[in-house]
């Protein structure tokens, strides 16, 4: 037997327990495993591997991560505004808001205005829109008479229907030439990522106090 590598399969997985954050990998097998395709890409890619403007002067990789991120933010809304062009729809919004709708069903406006990260008074206005349009729909909850439940209309359906095509082709867009690979591998990034700032937004700080109290209690304490 080859107690030389149960030993140091023993050693990875104390070092997965004591050092891992559980909110980005399941304390289990499969997080356990996930962990270590990370660790390897980590890795086999070093620092020195890749480049980018200004790295020689000092600029730092979460700069170049920062204005990518804003870069391709900029993109995906070009394409979204060319898949609605000439259409009943004003802005990309909307018809996120009929696809939450159609994809999970009826909610609450403001379950549907979370989903969306939006500012409540932004998320009524585009819901109030929908709801002129005839293509969203609300009544009472029977769980809390505050409140109301809106659910996407047959119209809704056939208009999101009818620039649904061109909606598909602005995703693509903004994924580019990745390979399949490289889109899952991009997804699980995104998705880690996605998790940490959610934390972070549920917890409405005050925008005076954001950037001190995020850096010091969810990046550093980690």
């Amino acid at each position: 037997m080859n107690y030389q590598l149960i030993k140091e399969v023993i050693d990875l997985i104390e070092k997965f327990d004591t050092t891992v954050d559980f909110k980005s990998y399941p304390k289990d097998l499969t997080g356990f495993k996930r962990w270590i395709q990370d660790d390897d890409r980590e890795t086999d890619h070093s620092y020195s591997e890749v480049d980018w403007e200004g790295k020689e002067n000092g600029r730092s990789p979460e700069s170049e991560i920062s204005t990518l991120i804003v870069h391709l933010n900029r993109y995906a809304k070009t394409y979204s505004k060319s898949a609605i062009y000439n259409s009943k729809f004003n802005t990309q919004e909307e018809f996120i808001y009929l696809i939450h709708l159609k994809t999970f069903g009826a909610m609450t406006k403001t379950e549907l205005i979370k989903r969306n990260l939006q500012e409540k008074p932004v998320g009524m206005q585009i819901i109030n829109r929908l709801i002129g349009q005839g293509w969203i729909q609300q009544n009472d909850s029977t769980a809390d008479k505050r409140s109301k439940i809106i659910s996407i209309t047959a119209k809704g359906l056939e208009a999101l229907d009818d620039i649904m095509e061109k909606i598909r082709q602005a995703s693509r867009m903004v994924t580019g030439n990745l390979s399949p690979t490289e889109k899952m591998h991009l997804i699980k990034i995104l998705q880690k990522l996605d998790r940490f700032h959610l934390e972070i937004y549920i917890k409405n700080i005050e925008p005076a106090q954001l950037v001190n109290v995020a850096y010091n209690e969810f990046l550093l304490s980690k």
